[in-house]
């Protein structure tokens, strides 16, 4: 019997014996379309993605990554890779092809004299900050707990300890990394440094990396939580924002979100957090408390690890349906408030929100080129996320994010955080998110995958 698999516009076929050869050198499962396992291995985050590989390789190794790599290389596959799985348009699956899983390699080896933490592909951040907590340490991750350190680290990595000590990518010591011939090298700054300088920022284009090893900082007790006001204040409250987020020290993260509560009342939020001492927190976060006539602040002193999990329910949820659009922006202008409030008020489900993520501090005083990561102004990553739980009314969801950022993006940059690049965004705005580093990150992609078999991703071309 022959498995035949779709590949672009052309086909290619897998017999039987190439499987079952396959399956007998990996020590993971390979999964099919009615094997046990296959449809929940099929399944990622965002639930409204329903896509049917024709193999799924559960890897459990470095050395079972090597074999799936050459397989998909050998045979033409349309190759994804799935880390954690959290991204929203879906790259950890694909249809017709091979997913590459490494869900099962969830080693973590933390090291609390050097400060540092090797953990496999993998891992998902709750995973690794427990496992770092356990010191009383931690690295920045991103604002949800459920989100895989593979895919975020990536692509650059924002989170609620940006400010303090900077992205992801600049804790990163040294990322192992099968490459598209199948080899096996360990990038670092003191080996093979242009794909240690691309993977800082360039997302999956450059092979399947396995491990990754991060420096840790000491991080106790923080502040953390949310004040809410009511969506009426909303103007107001957003106005203020702009301008006080200036003065926060590198210590303070503040976020912004137009959202609905359980009960149906839709509101305007700030997230909060304070990564250092206590009462310096509470006083650099008092103008933010204080404004306005706040219905809840629920901001309280809280363990590293709590923070991380306040945005999961039920934003993070797996298996929402999703579908979101963003980008950057340096200025929220009187317009672009007027249009984000009136999104608000038309909500065409009470699991969307509208969020603004401030970055500041420690990761914007890294030049822009110094990692492919080329994020580094003082700027907001707007998102408007429509989310729900029938997959009956995606139509109408999806087209509420349409139609309301059809009137927002006049107001916004040209490019977008790589994490949250939408399927629906056109090449020029690919490229234009990896700003002045696309012409080198081509460059190293041509070294390391002349071919592009790691294309299904925000693709960068080989030169």
């Amino acid at each position: 019997m022959l498995e035949t698999v779709t590949l672009g516009g052309g086909r290619a076929t897998l017999g039987a014996s190439d499987v079952t050869a396959l399956r007998g050198a990996m020590v993971g499962a390979v999964l099919a379309a009615g094997d046990d396992g296959y449809e929940a291995a099929r399944r990622v985050w965002n639930g409204n993605i329903d896509r049917q590989p024709a193999l799924i390789a559960r890897c459990v190794s470095v050395a079972d990554v090597q074999h799936a790599v050459v397989f998909a290389k050998r045979h033409g596959l349309l190759l994804a890779v799935r880390g954690g799985g959290h991204s929203a348009p879906g790259y950890g699956v694909n249809d017709g092809g091979m997913v590459i899983d490494l869900t099962p390699m969830k080693a973590i080896v933390v090291d609390p004299g050097r400060r540092t933490a090797r953990a496999e592909g993998g891992v998902l951040w709750r995973e690794l900050d427990a496992a770092t907590q356990e010191h009383g340490l931690a690295v920045t991750g991103g604002t949800v707990s459920n989100t895989g350190i593979a895919g975020l680290t990536l692509g650059g990595g924002i989170g609620w300890l940006s400010g303090k000590y900077g992205a992801t990518v600049d804790s990163l010591l040294s990322a192992e990394v099968v490459t598209a011939d199948g080899r096996v090298v360990v990038a670092s700054a003191q080996r093979h440094p242009d794909l240690f300088w691309a993977l800082r920022g360039g997302g999956g284009n450059f092979g399947v990396v396995t491990t990754f090893e991060y420096r840790l900082y000491l991080v106790g007790q923080v502040l953390g939580g949310l004040v809410l006001h009511p969506l009426a204040a909303a103007a107001d409250l957003l106005k203020f924002y702009r301008e006080a987020v200036a003065t926060l020290p590198d210590e303070g993260e503040v976020n912004a979100g137009l959202l609905t509560l359980p009960d149906g009342t839709r509101v305007a939020g700030l997230v909060m957090g304070y990564n250092g001492d206590l009462a310096a927190g509470e006083a650099a976060l008092a103008p933010f408390r204080a404004f306005g006539a706040p219905i809840a602040d629920m901001v309280r002193p809280m363990s590293y690890g709590e923070r991380q999990v306040l945005l999961d329910e039920p934003n993070a949820t797996h298996g929402l349906h999703r579908y979101w659009r963003s980008a950057f922006t340096e200025q929220m202008s009187d317009e672009f408030i007027r249009i984000m409030i009136d999104g608000a008020n038309h909500f065409s489900s009470p699991m969307s929100a509208l969020l603004m993520f401030y970055m500041h501090g420690a990761m914007t005083r890294v030049g822009e080129s110094e990692t492919a990561f080329a994020a580094r102004r003082p700027q907001w990553d707007i998102d408007v996320i429509g989310q729900w739980a029938d997959p009956a009314e995606s139509e109408r969801h999806i087209a509420w994010v349409r139609e309301l950022w059809a009137q927002l993006e006049p107001e916004l940059a040209g490019s977008v955080y790589v994490n949250h690049i939408s399927t629906d965004d056109a090449p020029e705005k690919v490229r234009a998110s990896f700003g002045p580093n696309y012409a080198r990150l081509r460059q190293v992609k041509a070294t390391y995958d002349p071919d592009n078999l790691f294309r299904f991703n925000s693709n960068i071309p080989p030169a």
